[in-house]
């Protein structure tokens, strides 16, 4: 009986022990989770962009700049940074750029900027 009790409680210990490592390890973050932490300026747009274009290569790269990240090699990615590391691994990713201009209070597309400045 009084056997019964022990076991009971070594296996009530050994479920709580298992149960705190599973919530422990839901915790952890994935590789995309760490990088898109630490970009900046339209990093997350060209990560986007990029794991549409190239899924399987994007995991990878991810995976290479986590590692970096927490190596506290890398501290903040840019929009340009990632961009550049792209094209110098061979993958293009085209990112749309606007110009655009805020004057009298509200903003004017380079086009328009320039059609008002042949007009006046």
């Amino acid at each position: 009986m009084e056997e019964d009790i022990e076991l009971k409680l070594l296996k009530a210990k050994k479920m709580a022990e298992l149960a705190k490592k599973l919530q422990e390890k839901s915790k952890e973050k994935t590789a995309r989770e760490i990088v898109l932490e630490h970009l900046v300026d339209r990093g997350d747009e060209v990560l986007i962009k990029a794991e549409e274009l190239y899924p399987r290569e994007m995991k990878i790269i991810e995976e290479k700049l986590a590692e970096l990240i927490k190596a506290e090699e890398i501290k903040v990615i840019t929009g340009g940074q990632l961009l550049s590391l792209l094209k110098t691994l061979g993958l293009n990713v085209p990112i749309e750029t606007k110009i655009t201009f805020y004057e009298n209070g509200k903003f004017m597309s380079f086009q328009e900027k320039i059609k008002r400045s042949i007009e006046e």
